[in-house]
């Protein structure tokens, strides 16, 4: 079958260390820590108290208190991100053939802040069912496609994913084969979260995923460091703009990258815990480069997963040294986990825009907040330790991985004719 070329002529980005693309990769190319002391609610009585929540974002700048009214925080995020991404891929919204532009975009969670607010105000009542009509529209997890697709009127595909950690990036690759597939000409695509609240902070506490090192908050997010104890709950969203390449050359649009190949898999092995040999993550990497016809000697930087928990450091490292055996050294690492924390179902897109971002300007984001190595970690990876480097990237793979064993991997490349 002949499958059409898939390219990415737009980004967008609301996230801890920028509320824009150009601030977000200033802030990582110089290395930038999202983390603080969290501001959303009282957390004395919580183990943590620090996450990398969005900074200077006001939702009065973007909706109108009605709009404001139907949309949990996720789904603002997911709007203002995809605007952005739109207008950077100068697609003419009047004029496009609405038909062929879909949504697809994902939330690992969608509306925990409308969830709890509206659990809260019931069970403090006297039992009267008194819920908001926009309960259940808010919530949901794939309203944030609905949202996108009706604020524009794209009438192609729309839907959301959800696999947790994986959802942007599967996402993605959904949209990728869509248009490869020649269902559509456009697609917005991407994830958003916005899990900083009481029951999120709280939830992943009582599961020991997140970091509790709130004596050094502001480096508590440590992949591949001996120590560190978990990730550092992030929130925001990513939103990626992929066109067929012939609709893109036709219209004039600059492009970023190509979308390379893709690959998912499962780990079939526990609820939260990776695979201790790296076997999902081999394989689904594995996957990526077979769909792209590559060789991993082809690769020049990955942006890991890489949350900075315990198991979690240790199994995508060996499955990369695994898969990848002598090019592993060869090639640049880094998680930007380490800067703007974990942003659950907006990850993918948000680390997809980081890989994309390297090849455009030859630099490599570092893995900030490394104090001391891990023993169990090959200490010849080259794992891009504190500080940026410059380094030309024609190739970068970008992995996520999620709960319930998801596993996901997108290869950009340079764009070439």
């Amino acid at each position: 079958m002949n499958l059409k070329r898939v390219v990415v002529t737009g980004l967008g980005a609301l996230t801890p260390v920028g509320n824009n693309v150009s601030d977000f990769w200033d802030a990582l190319a110089s290395g930038v820590s999202g983390s603080d002391l969290i501001t959303r609610f009282d957390t004395t009585k919580f183990k943590t108290h620090f996450a990398c929540e969005i900074k200077g974002y006001d939702p009065g700048e973007y909706f109108d208190r009605k709009e404001q009214r139907k949309l949990d925080a996720y789904a603002q995020y997911a709007l203002v991100a995809s605007a952005e991404a739109i207008a950077d891929a100068g697609i003419d919204v009047e004029s496009v053939n609405h038909n062929r532009v879909g949504v697809i975009y994902g939330s690992g969670i969608g509306g925990l802040q409308t969830f709890l607010d509206e659990i809260r105000s019931f069970s403090l009542g006297d039992g009267t069912p008194r819920f908001s009509p926009f309960f259940i529209p808010k919530m949901i997890a794939d309203i944030a496609a609905g949202h996108i697709s009706i604020r524009y009127g794209f009438r192609g595909p729309n839907f959301g994913t959800v696999s947790a950690c994986s959802t942007a990036a599967n996402a993605i690759i959904d949209a990728y084969n869509y248009i490869r597939l020649g269902k559509a000409d456009v697609f917005v695509t991407g994830g958003a979260e916005a899990p900083i609240n009481e029951v999120g902070v709280g939830g992943f506490n009582s599961m020991m995923a997140i970091s509790t090192n709130n004596d050094n908050y502001k480096t508590a997010s440590r992949p591949f460091d001996k120590t560190r104890d978990g990730f550092v709950l992030g929130e925001g969203a990513g939103t990626l703009i992929l066109e067929d390449l012939e609709y893109a050359k036709a219209r004039g649009a600059k492009i970023y990258a190509e979308v390379a190949g893709a690959g998912l898999s499962a780990d079939a092995y526990h609820l939260t815990a990776p695979h201790p040999e790296g076997l999902g993550a081999a394989l689904v990497m594995e996957a990526a480069l077979e769909d792209a016809g590559m060789s991993p000697g082809e690769i020049d930087y990955i942006n890991v997963h890489g949350t900075a928990t315990p198991r979690g450091d240790i199994a995508e490292a060996n499955a990369i040294i695994k898969l990848f055996r002598e090019q592993a050294y060869k090639m640049s690492i880094s998680s930007t986990k380490s800067m703007t924390g974990h942003l659950l179902g907006a990850a993918g897109a948000v680390e997809s825009i980081a890989a994309i971002m390297a090849i455009n300007k030859g630099i490599i984001p570092p893995t900030i907040n490394h104090f001391e190595d891990d023993p169990e970690i090959d200490p010849h990876l080259d794992l891009t330790f504190n500080k940026a480097k410059e380094k030309e990237v024609t190739t970068a793979l970008s992995n996520t991985f999620g709960f319930g064993g998801h596993n996901a991997s997108i290869i950009f490349k340079k764009f070439e004719e």
